[in-house]
């Protein structure tokens, strides 16, 4: 280490401490050493050869390596405001922003702790002011005059929108714009739902699950037919003393009661039979006269299946004298086995149409059956008429 570079401080390098103050002793002044130039210390930090650092009794005193050619000129050095206002030199009107209040305190106070703000000669803030009553009693002083005339409040197509016949115009543009936009399907029926084709499938789905459902609900009308055996047979009961037995010359007329043994057909049927009403008329088969009717209540049959009924049947009939063929008829038919050689009555010959209110059908139907070989259910007596 050379020698200018220690420190006078004895006690510095572990030495005995002097009673000298260093700090407030004066040394006397070395005179310069010729052909030695005097340097900044910052020049002689780098060079090995300097002169001492004898900082006391130097030609010069130390700058520690810093001097006003170690930095970067950045300009014209000012206080943060400085002393005049551009702005205001260029003649613009009122205070310009000051950017450099809030540093030289003089920004508004927004605290008035300890005293703050409350100086008269700080910058404050003051409220806006509001108008006074005359200025705004001057303010709506308008002349008259100065107003422009004024035109008219509503425009002819703006008289014309606000007619029903406008109106019921605009709702058919929308809704034919609507049925436009659905038949292009670009909207459906409910916003994006029900579009066209969808509406399309829907619809034949849902004709689809109704025909099927109408195909198991609708009832068929049944069909009818005698019973081989018997028939028609003999009334028993409340019905049998409901209508007289009789056959009479004069007048020519007979009427009994008598039940008409009927099979029914409800095969077609998915559902049981429900019958409102179910009525019987009688003819001839040879005169087509009627002989009879009859009338069944409400009955309810089962499907797929043939259930048999007893239809009640009240044989009535009136002609003008015995001669009469439909009289005959019934008359040989039902008289005394006795009567006849062989025991073998003339069979009868009728035919039955059915008139049938089946619940579930919108209308009434018919059905007829006919047989040419009945037994009449009946036997006169040998000394009947």
């Amino acid at each position: 280490m050379d020698s200018d570079r220690k420190s006078n401080v004895s006690s510095f390098y572990g030495g005995r401490k002097s009673s000298i103050d260093a700090l407030n002793t004066e040394y006397a002044a070395q005179p310069a050493r010729p052909g030695v130039r005097g340097r900044d210390d910052a020049s002689s930090f780098f060079t090995p050869d300097r002169s001492s650092m004898d900082h006391l009794n130097g030609g010069r005193s130390g700058t520690a390596g810093y001097n006003q050619g170690s930095f970067f000129h950045a300009g014209r050095e000012e206080p943060l405001k400085g002393g005049r206002d551009e702005e205001k030199d260029v003649g613009m009107q009122g205070d310009a922003w000051d950017v450099y209040a809030d540093f030289n305190n003089a920004g508004p106070r927004y605290s008035s702790a300890f005293g703050l703000g409350q100086a008269p000669t700080g910058y404050s803030q003051l409220p806006p002011t509001t108008p006074m009553k005359e200025d705004l009693d001057t303010e709506s002083k308008i002349e008259m005059v100065t107003v422009p005339a004024l035109g008219p409040e509503w425009a002819k197509d703006e008289l014309h929108q606000m007619t029903k016949a406008s109106k019921k115009e605009r709702k058919q543009e929308t809704r034919a714009q609507f049925w436009k936009s659905w038949h292009r399907g670009e909207r459906g029926l409910c916003g994006k739902y029900f579009t066209r084709k969808v509406l399309v499938f829907f619809l034949f789905g849902l004709c689809c699950a109704i025909g099927v459902v109408l195909a198991f609900t609708i009832p068929r009308v049944p069909s009818f037919s005698f019973n081989g055996g018997t028939p028609l047979v003999n009334a028993t009961g409340s019905w049998a003393k409901a209508v007289p037995t009789k056959f009479s010359r004069a007048p020519a007329n007979f009427s009994f009661p008598a039940y008409a043994s009927l099979q029914v057909d409800t095969s077609a049927n998915f559902l049981p039979v429900n019958f409102n009403h179910l009525s019987a008329k009688v003819y001839d088969l040879d005169t087509n006269r009627l002989v009879g009717t009859g009338s069944f209540a409400r009955h309810s049959l089962p499907a797929k299946a043939f259930p048999e009924i007893l239809l009640p049947l009240n044989f009535t009939y009136v002609t003008s004298n015995d001669s009469d063929p439909t009289w005959l008829n019934w008359y040989n038919a039902c008289k005394n086995k006795a009567l006849y050689i062989d025991s073998k009555r003339t069979p009868l010959k009728f035919r039955l149409v059915l008139d049938m209110d089946i619940m579930g059908l919108p209308s009434d139907h018919s059905a007829s059956t006919q047989i040419s070989d009945a037994d009449c259910p009946i036997e006169l007596a040998l000394n009947a008429a």
